[in-house]
């Protein structure tokens, strides 16, 4: 814990303790009520500074027994050291010099000295009855502290009142014996934060934070009082922060949620901020809380541990060092509040503070995941419009289910948690838990249920469903769940009053709620009836109770039909009808139903009722049912269902037959279960094994899977390898599977069991393929030593969010069985533990593999990561909801190495071995990246409305370049240089052949595309070869006879960025007069990915305002001196050929030039890469620190800041003149800049909007219509 160590409590559960009333305490001239907008109008302005550790503070004081005691507590009849907490009244003086230290340092917010001030925590130490006064005193002590900082000027400062977690869990048993037990009840929990926080508000805390939370029910509880407390007072109402705690790098909460779960549990609270702080450092913290930052609308805080503690328990991670980790998270976007935890110091907030005081602030999100419920169990849940249908299991229901009836009534609670269980692998989302029964304590039962099940990680990863007409047993169940649930139901039957109470209590505790279509009249029957009341409760809930949209539930009744009632005839087709009207009028809201009412008056006849849900959900679903309570696992698929059922059970449903009931029955009672089955037994087991394979995956059946893949395997002439059965056949069988979901025909539950039996297919013909791999071992000829060695290692994952594996594991196998290590991660993994797997293995690749449309999101973070963590390995990208065009335009951007999409298994070997093989892997690198080039530019070509951001915020959002921390390096030359006796010899090694194969219209296949391997090439290589060996002997009598000259002319000037995109050049070092003012394009297209900047080639040159000298280089080379008359000689002699060879090589020989004059500013004019060691291959492929980007190219599309440059240097004496349009003569010349920065890279300005271009024309001082005519290329508008 974040304020002292854990005490270990031997003493019972406290009991309810007597709370203690607010005295009425006001904040004297600080206004609570404007305390939210003043601390929302500082955050959206900068970053703002919390604490560091108090704990850490008070161990430097080396405080004794004595000092814990005072005179007041001196005979107390316990040990009080250790009891920070007691110190704000025996030590008064020590707290308050902690507090001014930290905000001496620059602390915005302090904390209150509270972190154990709870009477479930002082209870270790008999201090119960003072709870109240320690949290008021230690208030009025912090805000004393403030006050005194305020009084000297130095800007408002805040006092947050920190509720820490209490010594105890309400999730987790303390008794492995008992994992129903627990030592403290919620009831409880909420009493001891009630009083805490009515001390702390009356004392005179801003804000109320409750933090380090390791169990989010223990939060809950604090929300639950909280928000009562400003309910009953709202006079009292300040901003509510939280801050979880990630217990280890398993990425978990001590009760086991993950960052996003916890985030949905607890954002009903509307926390102003919402983060992590303790138990890691900032290394490790850093995905966690990115994944919150991405999933909360509130600002975040984040304040890390000094790293880990050592093996002494100490932490050893300097100031400095928390502040660089801290710098990036800063940077990257991920803060609006950051501090210290446990380790941490003054010097740690002070050296925090002023690396990151100018740091813009994380643009707080105004919505994240539109049109979602959002859930939660330990995972996340989110229903939104892509979510083809939340299966609620219905088998946890003592009403609806006579097995878990009798287990719950016979009390084994074993046997019923494995109903549980058994519904969340058969696929339900959500599970319904229901213990209304006369004979039970329903409120015992649920309590002890659901406590068992927070115990149970493979049933409490999904949300719960609280189940009961009796509302007192819904609370028990809400005061036992830590994720987010939802409460089946509500009503207005009782009333409005009753019914917004219910409501108030159901938000306060962070759940959904189901509404019921009924009212003071009764249960709605009709179509009308389900529409009026449904909109009624629904604006009760959101302008009456606050209630959010997408947390409302309804429920319009599906009641049964063909009972022989002539109004119930049509309450099927009523109720899919008002679904679209009801969802027009209740925006947000969902629907939902219990399914299995629809044919109770066919019980007994499963066969009829099956198809009767099947068919109804098949409508429904379309009609825009998100929900509904259903044993999913048996009902039939749509498809599969014979037509004559299928249309006896529409005609019921939509009330198109008068006599469809008696019809039905008929069918019933002569398409008997056993008949039926037989009949189908022998039909398809005769198809086949094609077709076997297919009736087996879609049916879920895997009786006999393995005897008909086994007959596959040995039909060698269609399928020579198992390799082959598995895409042939089996993954056919599964693309029929996956149309049928797509299209509403089969459920989730229905595809888990396919996936099951494909499973089981694929573990038959498993070691047949080892036994292939091992035969081909052993005919390598270089025996037992090559055998033992692999191809490569490759890490393989389904990444976090994402549950489907199968294609995953196909690959895994495809690629073992070819002699390469598989580390297989499983799925739901988490970017970091795939980055940890990867560097522990010593990975040659990753593989990354998502069935569901998130799982993009996933890939494209795990992108990200790589390349900010400088991994350089390829990424490999696969599974069905993925696709080249995505890997291209949103993935592939993210990572500078390979990234690559493998669309099926057999692809998986060939693309590994090639970026594994040191010969090709440059080639079919490169070849990848033109293709992905290609595929972007036709991407954003046909993206008719393109939207651009103003100018103002593509420069609020530049690329952010701390160069404090990256100092450029001072140039060894700064002047003009010309360079006119360069030896033609020396430069051509540096010479791109690909290029001049190109001019020649030449291009080999892949592996052959590139020099020298284009020679290989069945198609154009003995051509390429003739053609350069023609190259070859000319260019050896144009170094012999000097035909051409090469010349250059360098500059290196003292620089700075100014005014956002533009660059000034000085005269020298004192930067105090301009030569020459170079201007910048930026990036207007608006980014797929938020975080992304907009760049300007200005961003990579320190700006004047920074104090930090920076320097540029302009460059112009030619080799191209003596190429006119070479060509003139050869055209006089109609030698056509030779003159385009000349003209070829001369461009060849400029631009291998300007790679040579470039490695030698590097090296020596400049002087910042001195120890380069790079071969010319490693130079074309710019493996080299800096850029040389050129006017009129991609990263500044405009031709005449070559007049600048040429003015700048007087480029024209090197015989290098620019024509009427720009182009440089001779033609075989190359100009450009020198960046040096690390942080520099080539981008591609793209179009830019009007504001730009005026922008642009007014800062050079010319007319607009003259830059829109110079830019026309890359204008988003129409001009006149």
């Amino acid at each position: 814990h974040r304020r002292r160590k854990q005490q270990r409590s031997a003493s019972p559960p406290p009991g309810t303790r007597p709370v203690s009333h607010s005295v009425g305490i006001k904040m004297g001239r600080r206004d609570r009520s404007t305390i939210r907008d003043r601390i929302v109008s500082l955050l959206e302005e900068r970053i703002l500074f919390i604490d560091g550790a108090m704990g850490t503070s008070i161990q430097k004081y080396k405080l004794e027994e004595e000092d814990f005691r005072g005179t007041e507590f001196a005979s107390h009849e316990k040990p009080l050291k250790g009891n920070n907490d007691l110190l704000t009244l025996t030590r008064p003086d020590v707290i308050k010099a902690i507090h001014k230290s930290y905000l001496d340092a620059g602390a915005d917010f302090v904390e209150t000295n509270t972190f154990s001030s709870t009477s479930v925590a002082q209870a270790d130490y008999g201090l119960e009855h003072i709870v109240y006064r320690l949290n008021f005193e230690a208030a009025m002590l912090a805000r004393k502290a403030c006050d005194e900082i305020e009084e000297e000027g130095k800007g408002e400062r805040f006092v947050c009142g920190a509720l820490g977690p209490t010594n105890r869990t309400l999730s987790i048993s303390p008794s492995v014996e008992n994992p129903a037990f627990r030592n403290v009840t919620f009831e409880e929990i909420a009493a001891a934060y009630t009083e805490q926080a009515r001390g702390l508000l009356d004392g005179g805390a801003d804000v109320l934070l409750i933090e380090t939370i390791f169990d989010t029910l223990n939060a809950k509880a604090a929300i639950f009082a909280v928000e009562e407390l400003f309910e009953k007072q709202p006079e009292l109402r300040v901003p509510v922060f939280i801050s979880g705690t990630i217990t280890d790098r398993s990425g978990r909460t001590l009760s086991g949620q993950t960052p996003e779960a916890f985030t949905f549990s607890v954002s009903h609270a509307e926390p102003l901020c919402l983060g992590l702080n303790c138990a890691l450092g900032a290394k490790d913290m850093r995905p966690h809380i990115e994944e919150i930052a991405r999933s909360t609308t509130a600002y975040t805080i984040c304040y890390p541990n000094a790293g880990l503690p050592n093996a002494m328990g100490a932490y050893d991670e300097t100031p400095c060092q928390t502040s660089d980790l801290l710098l990036d998270f800063a940077r990257d976007g991920l803060l609006n509040i950051v501090g210290g935890c446990c380790g941490t110091t003054a010097d740690h907030i002070r050296h925090i503070r002023d690396k990151l005081k100018d740091v813009k602030p994380r643009k707080r999100h105004q919505s994240v995941f539109d049109h979602h419920l959002l859930l939660s169990g330990l995972e996340g849940t989110k229903v939104g419009p892509a979510t083809n249908f939340l299966n609620i299991g219905e088998r946890c229901n003592v009403a609806g289910s006579k097995q878990f009836c009798r287990l719950i009534m016979t009390d084994k609670y074993t046997e019923a948690l494995a109903v549980a269980k058994a519904q969340v692998e058969n696929g339900a989302q959500v599970i319904d838990i229901n213990m209304d029964e006369g004979m039970l304590d329903g409120k015992k039962a649920m309590i002890k249920f659901c406590n068992l099940i927070a115990s149970e990680p493979d049933i409490s990863k999904v949300p719960l469903c609280i189940d009961s007409s009796n509302f007192e047993v819904v609370e028990a169940g809400l005061r036992c769940v830590q994720g987010k649930c939802i409460v089946n139901s509500i009503s207005l039957k009782e009333g409005e009053a009753e019914f917004i109470n219910k409501a108030r209590i159901v938000r306060r505790y962070g759940a959904a709620v189901v509404v019921m279509a009924f009212d003071e009249q009764g249960q709605a029957t009709t179509k009308e009836d389900r529409v009026r009341i449904c909109e009624r409760s629904y604006k009760i809930l959101v302008e009456k109770v606050n209630f959010n949209p997408h947390d409302i539930i309804f429920d319009p009744n599906i009641l049964t039909i063909a009972t022989g009632m002539e109004e119930h005839r049509t309450y099927g087709k009523d109720f899919i009808e008002c679904i679209p009207i009801i969802k027009q009028r209740c925006p947000g809201a969902r629907i939902s139903g219990g399914v299995s009412n629809l044919s109770f008056s066919f019980r007994g006849m499963n066969e009829v009722r099956e198809a009767m849900h099947a068919v109804f959900l098949f409508h429904a679903i379309k009609a825009g049912m998100d929900m509904g309570i259903v044993n999913a696992g048996m009902l039939p698929v749509y498809s599969d269902i014979p037509a004559e059922l299928v249309q006896l059970c529409e005609n019921l449903l939509w009330d198109r037959d008068p006599d469809g009931t008696e019809k039905l029955l008929e069918y019933a009672r002569s398409h008997s279960t056993s008949v039926k089955a037989k009949k189908e037994d022998e039909a398809w087991r005769n198809l086949p094994v094609e077709k076997r394979l297919e009736y087996s995956l879609v049916q879920g059946i895997d009786k006999h899977v393995e005897e008909d893949t086994e007959e596959a395997r040995l039909k060698t002439s269609l399928y020579p390898r198992p390799l082959n059965v598995i895409e042939g056949p089996l993954m056919d069988a599964m693309s029929v599977v996956g149309d049928l979901f797509g299209s509403g025909k089969m459920f989730l539950p229905q595809v888990i069991k396919s996936a099951r039996v494909m499973k089981k297919a694929v573990a038959h013909l498993i070691p047949f393929m080892e036994k292939e791999r091992e035969l081909a071992n052993a005919n390598l000829a270089a025996g037992a030593a090559q055998q033992a060695s692999h191809n490569g290692v490759v890490v393989i994952a389904t990444v976090k969010g994402d549950v489907h594996d199968i294609g995953k594991n196909i690959v895994a196998v495809v690629l073992g069985c070819n002699n390469y290590k598989v580390i297989d991660l499983g799925v739901m993994t988490p970017c970091a533990k795939i980055l940890e797997a990867a560097i522990q293995h010593k990975a040659d690749v990753i593989g990354l593999s998502g069935l569901i449309t998130p799982s993009l999101d996933e890939m494209i973070y795990v992108a990200k990561e790589m390349e900010r963590t400088g991994m350089k390995i390829p990424l490999l990208i696969g599974g069905a909801t993925t696709s080249k065009v995505h890997t291209a335009v949103k993935i592939s951007q993210r990572y500078s190495h390979p990234v690559v999409h493998v669309l099926d298994a057999s692809k998986s070997v060939v693309t590994v071995s090639s970026l594994l093989d040191k010969r090709a892997s440059d080639d079919f690198a490169a070849d990848i990246k033109e293709e992905y080039e290609e595929i972007r530019e036709e991407y954003f070509e046909s993206m008719k409305d393109r939207v651009y951001v103003p100018l103002a915020v593509a420069r609020q959002k530049k690329l952010q370049i701390d160069f404090s921390c990256h100092p450029p390096h001072k140039p060894n030359f700064l002047g003009v240089k010309v360079l006119d006796s360069i030896q033609l010899s020396s430069i051509l090694p540096y010479i791109d052949w690909k290029p001049f194969f190109e001019t020649w219209e030449l291009r080999g296949r892949y592996p052959n595309r590139n020099y020298p391997k284009i020679f290989d090439d069945a198609t154009v290589g003995a051509e390429a070869k003739k053609l350069y060996d023609d190259a070859q002997a000319m260019l050896k009598s144009i170094v012999d006879k000097k035909l051409l000259q090469a010349r250059a002319v360098l500059g290196i000037f003292p620089a700075n960025s100014v005014d956002e995109d533009d660059i000034l050049l000085y005269t020298d070092e004192t930067r105090t007069t301009t030569q020459a003012r170079l201007f910048g394009l930026r990036q207007q297209a608006e980014k797929l990915d938020n975080s992304e900047p907009y760049m300007c080639l200005s961003d990579f040159i320190a700006p004047a305002s920074s104090g930090v000298g920076d320097y540029l280089g302009v460059f112009a080379v030619t080799s191209g001196i003596g190429c006119a008359e070479m060509c003139a000689a050869f055209e006089k002699s109609h030698d056509d050929y030779s003159s385009i060879m000349a003209k070829a090589l001369a461009d060849r020989l400029a631009e291998a030039l300007a790679e040579f004059l470039h490695e030698e500013v590097r090296k020596v004019y400049w002087g910042y890469s001195q120890n380069e060691e790079l071969n010319p291959k490693d130079l074309l492929q710019i493996k080299y620190a800096g850029i040389r980007p050129a006017p009129g190219y991609p990263s500044q599309p405009d031709h005449t800041e070559k007049l600048t440059m040429w003015s700048l240097m007087d480029i024209n004496k090197a015989g290098i003149e620019l024509t009427e349009s720009l182009a440089m003569n001779p033609p075989a010349s190359v100009c450009g800049l020198y960046f040096a920065s690390e942080k520099s890279q080539y981008f591609a300005v793209g179009k830019i909007a009007k504001d730009q271009a005026e922008s642009y024309a007014q800062r050079k001082g010319v007319d607009v219509l003259a830059v829109e005519r110079w830019l026309a290329p890359i204008l988003s508008y129409e001009t006149d």
